[in-house]
């Protein structure tokens, strides 16, 4: 196999992973616009139909770290499949719910461990076949889950609109199947070759690693607590953005298109974001990707007209989105490919537990005091935290010790 077939070959398994992250956490974010006719027909209230998404993220976390370490160990294709398997099965099981125990159970719990198996998983194994363009080539497997609210969320509103829920439900959940299952065959473990020529572009060793070691250092602590403060910052604002938009007498329907322009933008933002990765570096490109991200937050203080949100959005959803890559790049970057989907599974757990945290304390924040001021103001002090917990991470790669720890 030369040089160029291997790197071809490497955007294919790009895009695998871009397919399997819209899928995936499309399926899951499609519980917004399954909510009111779940609720209307079945009579379950809309916070318990709710708590499965809450539930979604919370095994999505568990999960991710459970995925990553099995990717290592058994190759990341075995994964991928059972969780496209698992994603399919939670879907039409959940479809067919008669009590709001078992929804929550299948829509919350598999859907959950399902969408965890995708992304770690993927971004490791994508990273390791793209080694030019490697910040870029993450993005794009992430650029999925910018798709999926413009792709699985329409669908599933015309299938519900020309059926019902429970139909909707399924035959997306044999789509996923249809999707998955065959893409799930077509990803391959890089050559190990292209990983020692990688070493050698960039003179770095590869170093040897534990998972035991990586996990106790206070760099992957370092990742794990900008990701989480990172995403603890972002999704109140984001799960809120449509309500806050009423609340300052935005009609509804247009409220909605300015939560659309910011997904859109997060996209964008992933590829701008991971295309000045590769050619500046991850660290810097995340640390001011995270400030803007928190400058945005604060912003939303003063916004009150449609214009004014609209542009709040581009740049929020820039933000926001753009950074979300680059922490699997520093984690390739410092820790190496060998245990890259352990360790960045790991990271994914804590960033899991940041969106699960926001959409939960905006409600939280909007029902005590009647608005979303303290909602964006606590954002923002946790956004610049995720700043200053960013501008601790060395920029250059240390060697294990033998208790586990490195130095900077």
């Amino acid at each position: 196999m030369t040089t160029s077939s291997r790197f071809d070959y490497g955007w294919v398994v790009v895009g695998v992973g871009a397919l399997m992250t819209c899928v995936g956490f499309g399926t899951m974010l499609s519980l917004a616009v399954f909510l009111q006719p779940i609720s209307e027909a079945m009579g379950w209230s809309r916070a318990g139909v709710s708590a499965a998404a809450t539930l979604d993220f919370l095994f999505m976390a568990a999960a991710a770290f459970v995925w990553g370490t099995l990717s290592d160990r058994f190759g990341t294709r075995i994964v991928v499949l059972a969780g496209s398997i698992i994603l399919g099965l939670g879907l039409t099981l959940a479809s067919r719910a008669q009590s709001l125990w078992q929804f929550q159970l299948t829509f919350g719990g598999l859907i959950g461990v399902a969408a965890g198996s995708f992304y770690a998983p993927m971004v490791a194994v994508a990273s390791a076949w793209i080694e030019k363009n490697r910040s870029l080539a993450v993005a794009l497997v992430s650029a999925g889950m910018g798709v999926a609210p413009l792709t699985v969320a329409p669908s599933a509103s015309y299938l519900i609109t020309a059926y019902d829920w429970r139909t909707a439900m399924f035959v997306i959940g044999i789509a996923a199947w249809a999707l998955l299952i065959p893409a799930s065959f077509l990803v391959r473990p890089a050559p190990q070759r292209a990983n020692v020529a990688a070493t050698q572009a960039t003179d770095q060793p590869e170093t040897k690693w534990t998972a035991a070691q990586a996990l106790r250092t206070p760099q992957f602590a370092a990742l794990a607590g900008a990701h989480f403060a990172c995403c603890a910052a972002h999704s109140g604002p984001i799960f809120h953005m449509v309500s806050y938009a009423m609340v300052c007498g935005i009609a509804p329907l247009t409220a909605v298109t300015v939560y659309s322009l910011a997904g859109f933008s997060g996209l964008g933002g992933r590829l701008l974001l991971g295309a000045l990765a590769d050619r500046f570096g991850a660290k810097p490109v995340l640390v001011s990707g995270l400030l803007v991200q928190a400058l945005s937050i604060a912003t939303y203080l003063a916004v009150a007209r449609l214009g004014e949100f609209y542009a709040l959005s581009v740049v929020f959803g820039l933000a926001y989105g753009g950074v979300m890559p680059l922490y699997a790049v520093l984690v390739r970057e410092f820790f190496g490919a060998r245990i890259m989907g352990t360790v960045f599974g790991a990271v994914s757990a804590f960033a899991s537990l940041g969106m699960a945290l926001g959409p939960w304390a905006g409600g939280y924040v909007f029902d005590t005091f009647h608005d979303y001021t303290w909602l964006h103001a606590g954002s923002f002090a946790i956004g610049l935290a995720a700043v200053a917990v960013a501008l601790s991470f060395p920029a250059k790669r240390a060697q294990p010790l033998d208790f586990g720890r490195v130095t900077a």
